[in-house]
């Protein structure tokens, strides 16, 4: 017998037809909507059953951008029916019917399993920086430049951001490096190249996961617009095949430059975008290696939540 939290209100059409088909993300933000709770209210029920989930999780979980996957996590969607005054196993049953997608026809590309992982290791290491779901942010350009070295390596990348702050008081930022398999995080480094200054670094060496605090040379109040720019150099894993990144919520512009050494040329290279880790890849398309610097790149008017790449073959 389920108990009212907050409103009791009657679950709409929508929320209905969600958890009788899916998929679990669609179901689990039709029900935190049926039941009117922000993500911190549901985070604090979530705290009095036991159990700990950040606010960035469950935003991507209500997206799809990340699924639960271990233990804990699947612990806190058990509670969530409760919370959310659902049938018992309603979202794990969601869960189940998906499972693990195959990545045999991706050569190089991490598994959702991985990416599962490491969004749970992103989730402590921000925790840890006490860094929240977009910091007061909203991205109006995401700019961003990847060297692959001469050994086929991520040598490293720079990153332009402009932004608008929409609270008082924002002062810094969190950027997040996820470096290629057998990557060394403690041997990376980090350059604040324009407007902001390193402040503090973690990581995890099974995941590869790099998170560095940036911290701007003013306090934003609402409103308030702001570039930066910053590096992170690399080179401390093998054979490079793709380059990922993933948005939790909508945004401006999205730009991304893959930067080829001559020495080190691929064969072939294209475009691709996901829903989630889970989902197939999709809107594959094929991109030239042209100019001086040899450089394939894409532009994304619009970021959406999900995963923009560009991946490539070597002979």
């Amino acid at each position: 017998m389920r108990h009212a939290t907050e409103h009791a209100d009657v679950p709409t059409a929508e929320l209905d037809t969600a958890l009788r088909g899916g998929p679990f993300h669609v179901a689990l933000r039709a029900a935190i909507a049926a039941r009117g709770l922000p993500l911190q209210r549901v985070q604090h029920h979530l705290s009095r059953h036991g159990v700990k989930v950040g606010v960035t999780s469950l935003s991507y979980w209500q997206q799809g951008a990340r699924r639960p996957q271990r233990p804990e996590s699947l612990r806190a969607v058990r509670a969530l029916e409760e919370i959310l005054q659902l049938p018992d196993e309603s979202l794990i049953r969601l869960l189940a019917e998906v499972g693990e997608r195959s990545t045999a026809g991706r050569p190089g590309g991490r598994s959702y399993r991985s990416l599962v992982e490491a969004s749970d290791v992103l989730d402590r290491l921000t925790a840890d920086l006490g860094w929240s779901v977009d910091g007061g942010l909203h991205t109006l350009g995401h700019h961003e430049c990847v060297r692959i070295g001469a050994r086929r390596e991520l040598a490293g990348r720079e990153a332009h951001h402009i932004v608008r702050a929409h609270s008082d008081g924002v002062d810094r930022f969190v950027a997040v490096h996820h470096g290629d398999r057998g990557c060394d995080p403690r041997r990376m480094t980090v350059r604040a190249l324009e407007n902001c200054r390193t402040g503090r670094l973690r990581w995890d060496q099974d995941t590869g996961v790099l998170v560095a605090e940036l911290l701007f040379d003013t306090r934003l109040r609402s409103g308030d617009t702001f570039l930066f720019r910053y590096a992170v150099e690399d080179g401390t894993a093998g054979t490079a095949r793709e380059h990922v990144q993933r948005f939790g919520s909508p945004g401006g512009q999205y730009a991304l430059q893959v930067r080829f050494d001559p020495a080190a040329l691929p064969a072939r290279c294209h475009r691709f975008a996901q829903h989630s880790p889970a989902a197939p890849r999709s809107g594959r398309q094929d991109l030239a290696v042209t100019g001086l610097h040899h450089c394939a790149h894409v532009v994304e008017p619009r970021i959406r939540p999900g995963i923009v790449g560009i991946a490539w073959e070597w002979e």
